[in-house]
């Protein structure tokens, strides 16, 4: 794991990782949690269409940390890899664009991520 700043590669250090990847647990939790609570409730298919939103926090939490970029950070153009909370400022605009069009790539990738987790639990036959 890299322990410095790389445009548009790596925006977050350990500790940062630990909490992408506990939020991928929460969202994980909460996902099963009312895909369960959906079937075993027989709503309808499309209220199984909610099952969106814990997907996308798992999505996102799961994406960051296997990408060690943070999506907010790369927005705002800063980063962490001190102590949680230590964020720095990147100084070069080339940097931020790099950033961002990391962060823009990210949020795609979650987005996919929790459509495809949508569209199983609405596809299921339960």
């Amino acid at each position: 794991m890299s322990t410095e700043y790389i445009a548009g590669s790596c925006n977050i250090g350990k500790g940062e990782v630990r909490r992408r990847k506990f939020v991928a647990l929460i969202g994980a939790a909460i996902t099963l949690t009312t895909a369960t609570t959906l079937f075993i409730t027989d709503q309808s298919r499309v209220a199984r269409l909610s099952i969106f939103i814990p997907a996308i926090i798992f999505a996102i939490g799961f994406v960051q940390s296997r990408k060690k970029f943070c999506l907010a950070y790369g927005l705002a153009g800063t980063f962490n890899f001190g102590g949680l909370g230590d964020v720095k400022r990147v100084q070069s605009e080339e940097d931020r664009k790099a950033d961002r069009t990391t962060a823009l790539s990210i949020l795609a990738q979650s987005a996919m991520l929790a459509v495809a987790i949508t569209a199983v639990v609405f596809a299921l036959p339960l």
